[in-house]
C-alpha cells in the first residue's frame, strides 16, 4: 500500500513539474492514461502520463523532468503501431496534436523539413503541388505521422521502387536521453573526429559507435538477414557500410531510423522527396486460389511494376459486406478467390499501356489467372485502391469478440522468388495449429501480412500463439528472410532478436542502447532486453465485464454479442478515425485533434467505464463525459470504421445509464420532445417565431436551455405538411399501388415545402400516398439517451406502419433510416421492425425509377436545368444506405453538372449545433471542408443537401440557401 501511495505521489509531483514548465497539455488523469495504454497491437500498458508538446523546448523539458523523477519517455505519433512499440510504462509524448507543421519545402532540392506529427498525406498534398511526393507509401497514409514512420522504418506498397523510410531521411534534430539536443546528419571522418572530442553524450556517440562497429565487424557482416527489406534491430550494418565507403561517412540520422524511440526523440526531420509520377495504371489479376496469385508474381515483377499487392478471399468477402466498398463488386469478374494488384507508374501513358499489355500477355501465356481487369483512369481505379488500402481494417472486422486476427507473424518477408514456397510452408504451420488467417500484402517485396485468428482471453490460445511465432521465426530464418520487414519489433518480436541475429550481434545492439541511453529511459523493453511476447496482452488483462442491464439490444450492434462493453472493445485502435482529409469520421477529431475526440478514444474510454466494479457509476464519470461530449452521433463510424464501432448507439446507451443515476437535464427533455415542440410552434405561429427575433426572449432561451445565441432558430410554418395534405386535391391516378410517406418532425412543421414537393412527385408518378403523421420515430429522444421514451415512440410508429402495405418513404434521412437502424436496437427481434425496415426507402430511389420509366418527365427549360449542382449528403444517409440514389436523381435533371462533396459532417448534427457549449466546434467542423467548398462556388451554382440540419448549417455558415433535391426535381417537372 505504501509503495502504491509513493508511486501516486511521484506521478503527481511529475505532473506538477511538467505543468509548470511545459506549454503543451499535460494529462495524468485515469482516462487519458487509459486511452494511451493501447495502440493497434495486441498489447496494453498504462503510461504514467501524457504530454502533448508544442515545440522542441517542451520535449527537452519533458525528457529532463521525467529523468529527474525516474520515469521513462515514450514518443508517439498516431499510435497505430502493430507490434506494441507505442505502449509502455512511461511518460508518453504525443506529437500528433501540436507538432504537426511542415516547416519548409524545397522543390529544387526535393526536400521537406517537418515536425514529427506531420501526417504522410499532409506532406504529400503539399509536395504534390510541386510534382513531388514522399516515397514510402503506407496503407495508413491518412493518419501515419512522419515521426512514427521514422521510428518504425515504414515502407509500404511502393517499396520495390522507393525503398523504406530510412532511404529518405536526410537529417534529424533530436533530444537525447540526457535531455541534450543534437543535429544528426552525414559527416565525414574529420567532422566525426571533431565531434568525438566533446565531453557530452553526443560526443560519446561519435567516439563509441565507430569503435563498436570495428569491434563487432564480423558479426555485423554475417549476422543480418540477407534480404534488404527489414525494420528490426539497430542498423549497425548501415554504419559499417558507410565507414567502409569511399569517402567514408558517418550518418547517425539514418542509423536511428527504425529504433522505435529507444535511442532518441526526434523533434524535426529533413526528408527527401521523389518525383510524383503523372500517371498510374493497374492490372488486377483474378485467381482461383491464393497460391495461384502468388505464383503470378514473378511475371509481374519482370514488367517493372511500382507495386504488386495480394488480397485473398477473406478480405474480398468482407469488402462486399460494406457500403463503403460496394463499388468493387460491380467491376470484378465472376467470384475470384484472390486478386493481384499490379501497379505501373510513370509519365508516359503509352509506355504504361505497353507494360499492361506485356503483363497481360505473360499471364495468358503462362496460364496465370482467369481474367485481368485493366484500370487505366483514376475513375476506374478509385474502388480498387480504396479496398486495397483497407486490407488490415477489413480483416480486423472478421473478428468476433476476443477472437481477433492478431499481428505477431504478419510482418515477415522473403525473396519474392521464394514467396510461393514460403507461403505454402507458412500455411502448413497454421493448419497444424488449426488456425485460420487472412492473406494480403506486398508480393513485390516478398512481404505478406498474415494474421491468424487467436483468442487471447484463453490461456491455451496464448500458448498456441507463441508456438506459432517461434515456428515462423525459424521458418523465415531458414528462407533467409526477415521477421520484421516494415512493422517493427515492438513487444511482439523484440524477444526473438537474439535468436534472429545471434548472440554477438545482439550483444552489439545492447551496447548501442547503452551508449545512447545509459539509464534505459527511452522506450525501454523494445528491440533489446524485451519482455516475453506473451506479457502485457490486452485481452488477457481485461477483467470480466460486470453485469449491466442495457435498454438497447446490443446483439444487433457489431461486437454486441459481448454486451455494451463488447461493442466498445471491438475497437482495435487502427486509427482510421484519426484521418483528417476525407470521409466523415470523425468530425470532432478533425476539429480538435484530441485522442479523446476520436472514435477509438471514446471506445477505449467506454471500455474503462464498463470495466469498473459498478459500470453504472463508471458511466457517470466526468472523464467519460469529456470523451463522449463532442461526439456528434453522425454514425460515420458505423460505416467508415473498419470494425463498425457504432459510437452513436454506444453514446445513447451511456447517456441513458447516466440519466438513471443523475437525472435527465431539462434541455435533453426539451430536445427529446422535438415533435411536440414543433407541433406547438406551428400551432402558435407566428408568435412562436418571436424568440428568434426578439433579443430579450433569445437571451432568456439561452439562459434556461443553453441555446447558442448566435444560432438562427428554425421558423415554424403555420401551414404544416399534415394540414396541407388533408386539404390538397386528390391525386388523378394511382396505378403504382399504396405508399406511406413518413411525415417527420421537421418536414411536417418547419420545412413543409420539401414534403409537399415529394408527395406531389410521388402522386404524379402514380403512387397512392398515405401520410403517416401519428408520432415521432424516436430519433430525437434516442440521441439524448431518453431510451424509454424512444422505445415507446418506436413501438407506436412501428404499430402504425406495420398496418400499411407498400413502400415507406421519407425525405429526412435521419428519421427514415431510424426505421432501419435504431428501431432494431430499441425493439430487438420484434418481427414488425424487420418488416418496416425492409420497406423503408429514401424517396430519391422511387423518383429515379419513375423518371427512368417515363412516369415523370423533366423540362429542359426549367431553372435547375443545365446548372452546376453541389450536393452534400447527410451523414446518416452515407452511413446506412449511401448517396448513390440521390446523386442519380440530381443527374436526371437535364444538363445538370452534379458534384458530390467529400466534405465530411456539416457540424450541425441535430441539436448539437444549437447547444451553446458546442457551437464553436460545430462551426469548426463546418469550416473544415464544407463551408470553404460552398463559398468557392459561384452564385449560379445550386447547393443541394438532403438533411434539414445540413441545410440550416450551410445557410448559417455561408449565407447560401441549400435545396432538398426533391425541390429541384419538382421545379423541373414538366406540366
Amino acid at each position: 500500500m505504501n509503495e502504491l501511495a509513493s508511486e501516486s505521489r511521484s506521478q503527481r509531483e511529475l505532473a506538477q513539474a511538467l505543468s509548470r514548465e511545459i506549454e503543451g497539455e499535460v494529462s495524468f488523469d485515469d482516462y487519458t492514461r487509459h486511452l494511451y495504454s493501447r495502440d493497434a497491437s495486441m498489447y496494453s500498458i498504462t503510461p504514467r502520463g501524457v504530454v502533448a508538446p508544442r515545440h522542441a523546448g517542451d520535449v527537452v523539458a519533458a525528457v529532463r523532468l521525467a529523468a529527474e523523477h525516474g520515469v521513462a519517455v515514450l514518443p508517439r505519433g498516431a499510435g497505430t503501431s502493430l507490434a506494441g512499440q507505442t505502449v509502455g510504462d512511461a511518460l508518453v509524448l504525443d506529437f500528433s496534436r501540436h507538432m504537426s507543421t511542415i516547416l519548409d519545402l524545397d522543390p529544387e532540392a526535393r526536400t521537406a523539413r517537418v515536425q514529427p506529427g506531420v501526417v504522410q498525406d499532409q506532406l504529400n498534398r503539399a509536395a504534390g503541388e510541386h510534382g513531388l511526393m514522399f516515397g514510402p507509401d503506407t496503407s495508413t497514409s491518412n493518419r501515419a505521422t512522419l515521426g512514427g514512420m521514422i521510428g518504425n522504418n515504414s515502407a509500404g506498397s511502393g517499396s520495390v521502387r522507393y525503398g523504406m523510410t530510412i532511404d529518405h531521411v536526410r537529417t534529424l534534430d533530436v533530444v537525447l536521453s540526457d535531455a541534450t539536443t543534437a543535429h544528426f546528419a552525414p559527416v565525414d571522418g574529420a567532422e566525426r573526429a571533431r565531434r568525438a572530442t566533446a565531453a557530452t553524450l553526443e560526443g560519446r556517440l561519435y567516439r563509441d559507435l565507430p569503435a563498436l562497429v570495428e569491434e563487432f565487424r564480423d558479426p555485423i557482416a554475417t549476422g543480418y538477414p540477407g534480404f534488404w527489406r527489414r525494420s528490426g534491430g539497430f542498423r549497425l550494418d548501415r554504419l559499417a557500410a558507410a565507414a567502409s565507403s569511399d569517402p567514408a561517412t558517418f550518418d547517425l540520422a539514418t542509423f536511428v531510423v527504425g529504433s522505435e524511440g529507444t535511442l532518441m526523440v526526434a523533434t524535426e526531420a529533413t526528408v527527401g522527396l521523389v518525383p510524383k509520377p503523372k500517371h498510374t495504371v493497374i492490372a488486377v489479376g483474378h485467381f482461383r486460389s491464393t497460391p495461384a496469385a502468388i505464383a503470378a508474381t514473378e511475371d509481374a515483377l519482370s514488367c517493372d511494376p511500382s507495386a504488386v499487392e495480394l488480397m485473398d478471399r477473406t478480405i474480398l468477402d468482407l469488402s462486399r459486406e460494406r457500403i463503403e466498398y460496394a463499388a468493387l463488386g460491380t467491376i470484378l469478374q465472376d467470384d475470384p478467390d484472390a486478386l493481384l494488384f499490379v501497379s505501373f507508374t510513370g509519365d508516359d501513358p503509352a509506355e504504361l499501356t505497353g507494360q499492361l499489355d506485356r503483363l497481360t500477355a505473360l499471364w495468358e501465356r503462362h496460364n496465370h489467372g482467369y481474367h485481368t481487369l485493366r484500370a487505366e483512369t483514376p475513375a476506374q481505379q478509385g474502388a480498387l485502391l480504396k479496398v486495397r488500402k483497407s486490407g488490415l481494417g477489413l480483416l480486423m472486422a472478421a473478428g468476433t469478440g476476443t477472437n481477433r486476427p492478431l499481428a505477431f507473424v504478419e510482418d515477415t518477408a522473403v525473396d519474392p522468388a521464394r514467396l510461393a514456397e514460403y507461403t505454402e510452408r507458412f500455411a502448413k504451420v497454421l493448419d497444424r495449429h488449426e488456425l485460420r488467417a487472412g492473406f494480403y500484402g506486398h508480393c513485390s517485396v516478398g512481404c505478406l501480412h498474415i494474421r491468424p485468428f487467436v483468442d487471447l482471453s484463453r490461456p491455451d490460445e496464448v500458448v498456441r500463439m507463441r508456438a506459432v511465432a517461434e515456428e515462423i521465426r525459424d521458418l523465415v530464418t531458414e528462407f533467409g528472410g526477415v521477421n520484421s520487414s516494415e512493422h517493427g519489433d515492438g513487444l511482439a518480436r523484440s524477444e526473438f532478436n537474439r535468436a534472429l541475429f545471434g548472440d554477438d550481434l545482439y550483444e552489439a545492439m545492447r551496447r548501442v542502447k547503452g551508449i545512447f541511453d545509459p539509464e534505459n529511459r527511452l522506450n525501454p523493453g523494445k528491440i533489446v532486453d524485451a519482455p516475453s511476447m506473451t506479457e502485457n496482452l490486452r485481452d488477457a488483462a481485461l477483467t470480466p465485464a460486470p453485469l449491466l442491464r442495457t435498454a438497447l439490444d446490443f446483439t444487433v450492434v457489431a461486437g454486441g454479442s459481448g454486451g455494451m462493453r463488447g461493442a466498445a472493445d471491438r475497437c482495435m485502435n487502427i486509427g482510421v478515425c484519426r484521418k483528417s482529409d476525407a470521409g466523415v469520421m470523425c468530425p470532432s477529431y478533425m476539429a480538435t485533434r484530441r485522442e479523446h475526440d476520436s472514435t477509438r478514444g471514446r471506445a477505449n474510454a467506454l471500455v474503462k467505464a464498463l470495466s469498473e466494479p459498478d459500470p453504472r457509476v463508471g458511466l457517470t464519470d466526468e472523464g467519460l463525459h469529456d470523451a463522449l461530449d463532442l461526439c456528434l452521433m453522425c454514425k460515420a463510424c458505423k460505416s467508415e470504421c473498419p470494425l463498425s464501432v457504432d459510437m452513436a448507439t454506444l453514446k445513447s446507451e451511456a447517456l441513458h445509464q447516466a440519466h438513471q443515476v443523475e437525472g435527465t437535464p431539462l434541455r435533453s427533455r426539451v430536445f427529446g420532445a422535438i415533435r411536440r415542440l414543433n407541433r406547438l410552434g406551428s400551432a402558435t405561429a407566428p408568435l412562436s417565431n418571436l424568440p428568434g427575433r426578439v433579443p430579450a426572449l433569445r437571451t432568456l432561451m439561452g439562459r434556461t436551455l443553453g441555446i447558442a445565441p448566435q444560432r438562427p432558430l428554425p421558423v415554424f410554418a403555420r401551414r404544416t405538411l399534415p394540414r396541407w395534405f388533408r386539404r390538397r386535391p386528390a391525386a388523378a391516378q394511382t396505378n403504382r399501388g399504396p405508399l406511406t410517406f413518413l411525415a417527420d418532425s421537421f418536414t411536417s412543421f418547419t420545412e413543409p415545402a420539401v414534403g409537399m414537393a415529394a408527395i406531389e412527385l410521388l402522386e404524379r408518378a402514380g403512387w397512392d400516398v398515405r401520410l403517416e403523421d401519428s408520432g415521432c420515430c424516436g430519433r430525437a429522444a434516442f440521441s439524448k439517451g431518453l431510451l424509454d421514451q424512444a422505445k415507446r415512440q418506436a413501438s407506436g410508429l412501428v404499430d402504425a406502419l406495420g398496418a400499411t402495405s407498400g413502400p415507406i418513404v421519407g425525405v429526412e434521412p435521419s428519421c427514415l433510416l431510424t426505421l432501419k437502424d435504431e428501431h432494431r436496437a430499441l425493439l430487438g427481434d420484434d418481427p414488425r421492425v424487420a418488416d418496416v425496415a425492409g420497406r423503408a426507402r429514401l424517396v430519391d430511389e422511387l423518383l429515379v425509377e419513375a423518371i427512368d420509366s417515363g412516369a415523370l418527365k423533366l423540362r429542359e427549360n426549367a431553372w435547375p436545368a443545365g446548372q452546376r449542382i453541389l450536393f452534400h449528403g447527410h451523414c446518416h444517409q452515407k452511413a446506412e444506405v449511401g448517396t448513390a440514389a440521390t446523386v442519380a436523381l440530381l443527374k436526371r435533371i437535364p444538363g445538370a453538372d452534379v458534384v458530390e462533396l467529400d466534405a465530411g459532417c456539416c457540424g450541425m448534427a441535430g441539436s448539437f449545433g444549437f447547444e451553446a457549449e458546442h457551437y464553436d466546434v460545430s462551426m469548426q467542423v463546418g469550416e473544415d471542408r464544407l463551408f470553404p467548398a460552398v463559398r468557392a462556388e459561384p452564385t449560379s451554382t445550386i447547393v443541394a443537401a438532403t438533411g434539414v440540419s445540413c441545410r440550416q448549417q450551410i445557410a448559417h455558415g455561408t449565407t447560401r440557401k441549400a435545396h432538398h433535391p426533391v425541390e429541384l426535381i419538382r421545379a423541373t417537372l414538366a406540366p
